[in-house]
């Protein structure tokens, strides 16, 4: 199967994806956030770097599609999808007048390219934060380059996520609320989730 976690800047998606992984015994792959070399660049100077970010960001999640569909025997589960590029980080920096139109088009003209190679994930699943659990998760994890991260563009990230979960049809999608759960600290928490899994993989 391939099971993917989306959801917005702090959410926690690589630390559900790293214990999920252990949890199951599936194989993990992870979002290209360190060693990224547009990142910091980006959240220092975003009308310059959006389009570069973007297509960097495009160009990794494509090849992470290809191992999956490479993995005929096992079980992967992924820390941010392909669509979650184009539907939600690229509309929001176009809508938002960051990417240029010209851009914009060039960027979605590649993604459908590529959408139509690849297959759809068995199960999507979403962690729905709000802007203060996001936030204080940001602030917990203290990487430099995010320090500046506006309410403003988180809030939009989350409208944007919300209208692609509720419109999504490529298959099952999970919606777990995570603003009042510690999963990574709470044991029972973390059995709500592998509960709600459980039951949406395992039993019919």
């Amino acid at each position: 199967m391939h099971i993917a976690i989306i959801g917005n800047i702090g959410a926690g998606k690589t630390t559900l994806t790293q214990m999920l992984g252990q949890h199951y015994k599936w194989d993990v792959m992870y979002e290209a956030v360190e060693g990224n070399p547009y990142l910091a660049d980006f959240y220092g100077d975003m009308e310059r770097w959006a389009f570069n970010l973007q297509v960097f960001f495009l160009n990794n999640r494509f090849a992470q599609v290809q191992k999956i569909r490479s993995a005929t025997y096992a079980t992967i589960i992924q820390d941010r999808t392909i669509y979650e590029d184009a539907f939600i980080f690229a509309r929001n920096l176009y809508e938002s007048g960051i990417m240029t139109e010209r851009d914009y088009k060039t960027y979605l003209l590649l993604f459908e390219s590529i959408i139509n190679t690849v297959s759809h994930p068995d199960l999507l699943i979403y962690l729905k934060a709000g802007i203060p659990k996001l936030v204080s998760q940001i602030q917990k994890r203290g990487r430099n380059f995010e320090a500046d991260i506006s309410t403003d563009y988180l809030e939009n990230l989350n409208r944007y996520y919300d209208d692609f979960s509720s419109n999504y049809e490529h298959g099952k999608i999970l919606e777990i609320d995570v603003n009042n759960i510690d999963f990574a600290l709470n044991s029972a928490d973390f059995k709500v989730i592998t509960d709600l899994l459980d039951k949406e993989l395992f039993y019919v």
